[in-house]
């Protein structure tokens, strides 16, 4: 018996392959300067670690409602009230193991077999594997660094023959950094297309403003998580918002196919948005240090940054000057810098010739990662 055609369609996550040829260098005694992963280097803060042993201590080891604990869904709308001013609904919230299933979870609500949903390219690599699972067609819309790699409903009528179910949106968006503007989410709501924003980056913003998309339509899927802001990564913890009348479908998915999110880790997350803030500031404060130190020395040694990130921690530096083959750079970076990026390539075919880095490592280790690279530069070009 042979795989199906849909596990056999999937393309990799490119940015994996880098980390695991790394880590087998690694393996042969190679020091390896990680600025590949999007996976923050702090410790969780420990309020949340407190929480989750006192839930333990507590015995809160069973089941939840399947849409997560009504207090950590009360928190979330409080903080959507408090950042945004916009009313959400407990009801409309579903708690999932990471942001991951909530985007699997609303494309498979939204889609019918042969929809299609726009997606910026160069954007986040998962996002067309998702679509196409749950039987849409990923439209991979060009965006260019002139216009902060965001979409346009002009670039959509321009790449879409016809009028796209969705349109997906993050802002701040990976692998750019960069935020959208607010007239450019009002103008896409207008057009009266639905809204799929994933705002897991919310909170790490260094310059401007986030929005959500909640601010200018209900005609909208909010993906949102614990990972990136808290760095919660390995607790697994987001969440889907999503209009009423789609909430009882995704709730009877995720029952069957996940049941619920893990109760000690709601119990974290209460706590992650109530008490938390402190140490984000602090974490936030310093990825801008690191931003601002990383552009300095990408645009010294000659690559390109037309769209300065101001929201994340990634940096898309135009390298065509050097290879328009940014998977064979990547690997060549790798091999003889001992320094790990992510080929654009993996954010779409408009992301060829640029490599994404991660600022989410020690300055100590961008600066050994910078200078390696200056020097692989300097011998390659």
């Amino acid at each position: 018996m042979s795989a199906s055609s849909k596990s056999q369609a999937i393309k990799p996550f490119l940015v994996m392959d880098v980390l695991e040829a790394a880590q087998r260098l690694e393996a042969q005694g190679r020091d390896i300067v990680h600025l590949e992963i999007g996976e923050p280097d702090f410790d969780t803060p420990q309020c949340i670690k407190d929480a989750a042993c006192s839930a333990l201590d507590a015995g809160e080891t069973g089941y939840t409602h399947s849409q997560g604990l009504p207090e950590l869904r009360e928190a979330i709308c409080e903080e959507y009230s408090r950042e945004y001013g916009v009313s959400v609904d407990p009801v409309q919230i579903v708690v999932t193991s990471g942001t991951s299933p909530a985007l699997l979870l609303c494309f498979a609500a939204i889609l019918e077999a042969g929809d299609s949903v726009a997606i910026p390219d160069p954007g986040y690599a998962c996002y067309a594997n998702f679509i196409a699972f749950a039987d849409g067609i990923p439209r991979a819309v060009p965006v260019s660094e002139e216009d902060g790699f965001h979409l346009s409903s002009e670039a959509i009528r321009t790449s879409c023959s016809e009028p796209p179910r969705a349109v997906m949106i993050n802002s701040p968006g990976n692998p750019t950094g960069t935020l959208m503007a607010p007239e450019r989410m009002r103008e896409l709501a207008r057009e009266g297309h639905c809204l799929v924003s994933d705002e897991i980056y919310h909170g790490l913003t260094y310059e401007g403003e986030e929005r959500s998309a909640l601010e200018f339509t209900d005609n909208a899927f909010v993906l949102n998580g614990f990972s990136k802001r808290f760095a919660m990564t390995g607790w697994r913890l987001g969440y889907l918002i999503a209009p009423h009348h789609y909430v009882r479908p995704i709730q009877k998915m995720a029952q069957n196919l996940f049941i619920c999110a893990g109760s000690i880790v709601q119990r974290a997350g209460i706590t992650a948005l109530r008490e938390a803030g402190p140490d984000v500031e602090r974490m936030r404060r310093t990825y801008d240090e690191r931003r601002r130190y990383l552009l300095q020395r990408l645009r010294k040694m000659g690559l390109g940054v037309g769209a300065e990130p101001t929201g994340a921690f990634y940096v898309l530096a135009n390298a065509r000057h050097v290879s328009h083959d940014s998977y064979g750079l990547a690997f060549d970076i790798l091999e003889k810098a001992g320094v790990a990026v992510t080929p654009g390539i993996d954010f779409g075919d408009n992301g060829e010739g640029y490599i994404r880095f991660s600022y989410a490592t020690s300055l100590d280790r961008i600066a050994e990662g910078m200078d390696r690279l200056e020097a692989y530069l300097t011998h390659t070009t």
